[in-house]
């Protein structure tokens, strides 16, 4: 949720906080504020609202030149969205400043404890009880690093912390429990933020935190990174294999239409390099070994919001390919319902960030009990990555508006590898099958390209549909989790009711709601490869067109049978049934963020959303 930056060097430390602080925007905060170290002494400014509130203030109040600094944007949790609630705080002295991201959850005890010892505490936030901590630390033990660690190991929750202190103006001190922080190391100059997007225009050289780590950056000595302990840590450098353009919005009116038309590369990349010549897969990240594989009895994919719609596509892949029973679980449900899990379930945990907490929980969760855990994510260096036995990144790039769209695609191609790769290792698919699924995947790229140009009509469509407030969404076999995904970005977008269905549970209820010019997407399956499915759809599309319903149909080109049935028919590419979603999916992307637009909605940063959900 909330974005940090921290940063010591030779720069201007309010410019590039600034500026790292706008990269973050996406993340989604509802106020801002910067603190600097200048004069032997902290100077701060922060104002509730977006970022160009805080440029007001800084251009009305100009800080002084610093070098060392750090920022926040702010996404409420204790205590509304003001200015006093804002970050940085500072202890009564005003010499330590500290940005937060996560919740402290004993912070209450804590707050009591320091107001008995005559500290005044104004904002409603867990996040200041820790400056104040701080300040009593250092003044015992004058090195911030120590200061840092004592009080960490006093915390209870999940937090990232960033703190300087007036007395240290060359040290930016950071630490890490359940929330994500990143390091980024340049040429006599270092960085902490969030997101590595903070410093990609600086560095892209980055250092790993793990779990309960204090990260010290000093302008002359670079980097140390210790256990809350104390003991000296292993860490992991590792080059960002993205820059600065990639996370700029290129000429397009948002980065969510920039990211719907990267989706080809995207999934094209997501390919790249895991099947040789005669079909066999080599997914170089999965360390699980083949005889441990061949061993699951159980897959468990566990996900939230649109990484649980990919999951529930999976479902149908591992299923279908490997004979393997598979569930799929709402991450932020699985722990609390006594899961079983032993030796010989496989989990397999999706995340764009790698840092969804609700996710990270249910895979820990999963590994106490002794299953192993396959992570899909796009976030090299992520907690979830990290802790999880394998991985297979999606290499989509950064996603930077809050709706997830090309993550979404390459989460599908990653769960399409997985399902063939364990169909491979446990001999229930042979080579030349997995050859024919991996061409059959090597044509979408190109597929999705064709879509992306015929969308036109889609747009124009979702423009006349503005001022309607309910859309709803029909689907069977994997297109029934397309519907529910169509479903989740008009409303995360648009906000306007809309649902999506199993189109055979009309007559059990849903059916209700139509009435006459109701707009009804339906996403039919090929007629080719299971016709029974197609027929069926086909009597829904003129069950809802009966009583009123205007029907919105995206069907396979050559399908004929719903021409008579659809009031506006949307073609996509022929394809397998089993890859229909990928390409059934972008018209419904469009959809939303072109009906959205004309709401007048921020499509990047819809209210109430943040990009990564990092607190349960």
């Amino acid at each position: 949720m909330c974005g940090i930056v921290g940063y010591v060097g030779s720069q201007s430390a309010l410019d590039v906080v600034m500026a790292g602080l706008k990269r973050l925007e996406y993340r989604g905060y509802d106020s801002a504020g910067v603190a600097v170290l200048a004069d032997g002494g902290l100077a701060t400014a922060k104002r509730a609202g977006k970022l160009v509130n805080l440029d007001k203030e800084l251009s009305e109040h100009p800080l002084p030149s610093a070098a060392t600094g750090i920022g926040h944007t702010r996404w409420a949790t204790h205590g509304g969205p003001t200015d006093a609630n804002a970050h940085p705080h500072l202890d009564n002295a005003g010499r330590v400043a500290v940005v937060h991201n996560g919740i402290i959850e004993n912070f209450a005890p804590l707050r009591a404890e320091l107001a008995e010892r005559g500290h005044e505490l104004p904002s409603e936030t867990d996040t200041e009880v820790v400056a104040h901590l701080l300040a009593e630390e250092y003044s015992a033990c004058a090195d911030l690093a120590e200061a840092m660690r004592l009080v960490c190991r006093r915390l209870e929750g999940a937090f990232t912390l960033v703190a300087v202190h007036a007395d240290a103006p060359d040290v930016v001190v950071g630490a890490r429990r359940n929330s994500p922080l990143v390091v980024g190391v340049g040429e006599g100059e270092y960085f902490l933020a969030s997101d590595v997007a903070a410093f990609i225009a600086h560095t892209r050289d980055a250092v790993e935190l793990g779990q309960d780590q204090v990260v010290e950056l000093r302008r002359d000595e670079g980097v140390s990174v210790t256990a809350f302990d104390g003991t000296p840590a292993d860490v992991r450098s590792y080059h960002v294999d993205w820059d600065a353009s990639a996370a700029e919005k290129a000429g397009y009116a948002s980065f969510m239409l920039k990211e719907i038309a990267e989706q080809p590369k995207a999934v094209a990349d997501t390919l790249l390099g895991r099947v040789d010549g005669s079909g066999t897969l080599s997914l170089d990240e999965v360390r699980i070994p083949a005889g441990v594989l061949r061993e699951v009895d159980k897959v468990v994919v566990v996900a939230c919001g649109t990484a649980y719609h990919a999951g529930l596509i999976a479902k149908y892949a591992i299923e279908h390919w490997t004979r393997i029973p598979c569930e799929v679980e709402l991450a932020s449900e699985f722990r609390y319902r006594d899961p079983i899990l032993d030796q010989q379930t496989l989990v397999v945990a999706i995340s764009q960030s790698g840092e969804t907490m609700d996710t990270l929980m249910a895979l820990r969760h999963a590994r106490e009990q002794g299953a192993r855990v396959l992570a899909i994510c796009n976030t090299n260096g992520s907690t979830i990555p990290r802790e999880s036995d394998a991985v297979l990144y999606t290499h989509a790039g950064p996603e930077v508006a809050v709706a997830s769209t090309k993550a979404f695609l390459t989460q599908l191609v990653a769960c399409y590898l997985v399902a063939l790769y364990l169909g491979q290792v446990r001999g229930t698919k042979y080579g030349d099958e997995i050859g024919d699924v991996v061409r059959d995947l090597s044509g979408i790229s190109g597929a999705v390209e064709r879509v992306l140009g015929t969308m036109d009509p889609v747009r124009e469509l979702a423009r006349s549909l503005a001022h309607k407030n309910t859309v709803l969404f029909l689907g069977r076999h994997v297109g029934h989790p397309v519907a529910l995904e169509g479903a989740l970005k008009l409303k995360e977008l648009a906000y306007m009711h809309a649902e999506g269905f199993a189109a055979g549970e009309l007559k059990h209820g849903p059916i209700a709601l139509i009435e006459e010019d109701l707009p009804v997407v339906v996403v039919v399956p090929s007629p080719r490869g299971r016709s029974i499915l197609h027929d069926k759809i086909v009597s829904n599309i003129q069950e809802i067109r009966a009583r009123g319903a205007r029907t919105i149909v995206i069907a396979e080109e050559g399908d004929e049978a719903v021409v008579p049935y659809a009031d506006h028919l949307v073609r996509v590419p022929a394809t397998p049934t089993l890859l229909q979603p990928l390409v059934a999916t972008v018209p419904l992307q469009v959809f939303a963020c072109e009906l959205a637009t004309a709401r007048g909605n921020e499509v990047d940063q819809p209210r109430n959303l943040a990009k990564s959900v990092t607190v349960e």
